[in-house]
């Protein structure tokens, strides 16, 4: 199982249409709903109902959206914290004086 595929999942359930969802994610419907459909034989469970006019949650997709939106937020969480780590150094900073410096200094 993918993070992407999770990604795709959750538009979908929110967008609740497999097309919207596609154009809000810049790809293809039919790429989307292949892939949807790999997670479902993956899982070996339906997670959609498709309707005319859209899609609904099964019981067993409401509870991959809820392990979902967990593993998204942890991914987001872990792309914040080592980007923040990339722009703030790290690590003690030690400094070092001798008394010979104060007394030249202040003496």
């Amino acid at each position: 199982m993918e993070l992407r595929v999770l990604k795709y999942f959750l538009m979908v359930a929110q967008e609740g249409n497999i097309t919207n969802a596609a154009a809000r994610l810049h790809i293809g419907q039919p790429t989307l709903s292949r892939q949807l459909k790999e997670l479902e034989q993956e899982l070996g469970q339906k997670i959609f109902v498709r309707q005319a006019h859209g899609i609904r949650l099964t019981g067993e997709g409401q509870l991959l959206r809820q392990y979902a939106q967990e593993i998204a937020a942890i991914s987001d969480k872990i792309d914040h914290d080592f980007t923040a780590l990339r722009t703030k150094p790290l690590g003690d900073i030690y400094v070092g004086a001798s008394t010979w410096a104060w007394f030249l200094a202040y003496g």
